[in-house]
């Protein structure tokens, strides 16, 4: 299954475990909660989807989006979930009762993008209107309480730091603010930017775009360190991450496969069909040699060592 020009991949997870079926259409996101014990799922089915993936267990769905659910995040605590997508709204829920605490509604198009910030305490969002947008998730208002709006086109995703928030747009560019002073810094790649993340050391914004190459910047200077190729990435929104050592670059491809780089070199070290068809997710272990993927085939396969 997995083909390999280096002895670190034997270390990576590209043995399937368990498939996870339930969704009908695409999934567009997956993660694990914070300890990795468990993971969400949203798609193309207006659903999110709670799982075991370790055991192969479906344990509760959670319905209410009125168009597809784009991304999906949880507390730190795991107590709450955060929901997007095509209908505009950001649903709050409560994990163990499944209802909803709050919608935030102010976004004038699709949702593309959701985080908690470090305790739960607020939403960041990016969507197709141009704009980042912060919501409360203490008080009762469903109005933002900040809406950031210097991007020229679609923003795709967002990365929160204690105190900055990271978004990636079609512009082209990565916009890092910095909530204590108001600053605003512009990194340009000059391609349109799918997806961010940053490094577990947080030294470096990893970031997916839709010329098939993955950038990796330095977050304090905004050098580019390193670009990944051999993967399709097109028209797709895909995620990408590193894995939990930092040691290696994953991403989904298109063609329904997963690429593994290291992370330094550059080179791919592993490369394997995951998916029948276009893979839109890649969500690393916490701790563990283990991986989520999602796919527009409508399964979550679980990936271990």
């Amino acid at each position: 299954m997995a083909s390999s020009s280096s002895s670190t991949s034997n270390v990576l997870p590209t043995k399937e475990t368990s498939v996870l079926k339930g969704h009908e259409g695409a999934v567009l996101a997956v993660r694990f909660n914070s300890d990795g014990n468990y993971c969400l799922s949203c798609g193309k089915d207006r659903t999110i989807r709670l799982w075991n993936p370790h055991r192969g267990l479906h344990i509760k769905t959670y319905k209410g989006h009125a168009r597809d659910v784009r991304d999906v995040t949880v507390t730190g605590d795991n107590s709450k979930i955060c929901s997007c997508g095509g209908d505009r709204n950001i649903f709050y829920w409560d994990v163990s009762t499944g209802r909803v605490i709050r919608k935030f509604r102010g976004h004038d198009n699709e949702v593309n993008s959701v985080k908690f910030n470090e305790y739960g305490a607020a939403i960041i969002s990016a969507g197709y209107d141009r704009t980042v947008r912060a919501w409360d998730c203490r008080s009762h208002s469903t109005e933002p309480i900040q809406v950031i709006d210097t991007f020229a086109d679609s923003v795709m995703s967002v990365c929160l730091t204690k105190t900055e928030i990271l978004a990636g747009c079609v512009d082209g560019t990565i916009r890092t603010f910095d909530i204590r002073i108001g600053r605003e810094i512009v990194d340009n790649l000059g391609q349109s930017v799918n997806c961010i993340s940053i490094s577990n050391d947080n030294n470096c914004i990893l970031a997916s775009c839709l010329d098939s190459k993955l950038r990796l910047l330095d977050r304090s200077t905004g050098e580019l360190l390193q670009e990944y190729k051999g993967h399709v990435c097109k028209s797709y929104k895909m995620d990408s991450c590193l894995t939990n050592t930092d040691a290696h670059v994953v991403c989904g491809s298109e063609d329904g496969r997963i690429f593994f780089w290291d992370l330094v070199e550059g080179s791919v070290v592993s490369s394997f069909r995951a998916h029948a068809s276009v893979v839109t997710s890649v969500c690393y272990h916490p701790k563990e040699s283990c991986m989520i993927t999602s796919s527009v085939d409508s399964t979550i396969r679980v990936w271990k060592t």
